[in-house]
């Protein structure tokens, strides 16, 4: 009864057929697999992080500010639904009492003196409502996911390479051993 051998670590397995290139192959995928998995979580882990810890800074700085609309808010060519927000110009005085003016998404029904609420940052300018908790993890979370995809594509894509060369290598190594035994059999039969 013969012993079937599997042929998944064929490069590993000393045999006269295996080339240097095929074990440059093993030891290529090896280091390749190694490091698409480390790498993809590291990075996946870090730019999570980073975002995350970027949207808990602008949400510290950011504040609410009550404001009152000056003029009426400018509509496009059709006058949106009331939940549709547009700009409009808005005054509101900070916290240290200095009075401000400036453009702001407002809530389309408002009208001039009405309240509205704008968001200031850490300087006191206008900007944006900051992402909720739930949103600033998702944003991080697909944001990872991203990173490490990119980082495995990176390296899946350089092992491509490679791999490619090594293939190119061999053909040629290939192509001269034929040659070397077509002129040996021409000699022979001719």
């Amino acid at each position: 009864m013969t012993r079937r051998t599997g042929v998944w670590l064929w490069r590993w397995r000393s045999n006269p057929l295996r080339r240097t290139s095929d074990v440059v192959e093993a030891w290529l995928l090896l280091a390749a697999c190694v490091l698409a998995v480390a790498g993809g979580l590291l990075s996946a882990v870090l730019t999570s992080g980073v975002m995350q810890r970027s949207a808990d800074r602008v949400r510290a700085e950011s504040r609410p500010m009550a404001a009152e609309l000056t003029a009426e808010a400018t509509h496009g060519p059709a006058r949106p639904s009331s939940a549709a927000l547009v700009w409009g110009t808005v005054r509101w005085t900070d916290r240290d009492g200095t009075a401000h003016t400036g453009r702001a998404r407002v809530p389309a029904a408002a009208r001039p003196g009405n309240q509205v609420t704008v968001w200031t940052n850490g300087r006191g300018r206008l900007t944006s409502p900051p992402a909720s908790a739930a949103d600033a993890t998702f944003q991080a979370a697909l944001g990872g996911l991203w990173a490490g995809t990119a980082a495995v594509g990176a390296v899946l894509g350089g092992v491509k390479l490679v791999r490619g060369r090594l293939d190119r290598h061999r053909m040629a190594q290939w192509a001269e051993e034929w040659a070397l035994v077509d002129s040996q059999w021409g000699r022979k039969t001719g």
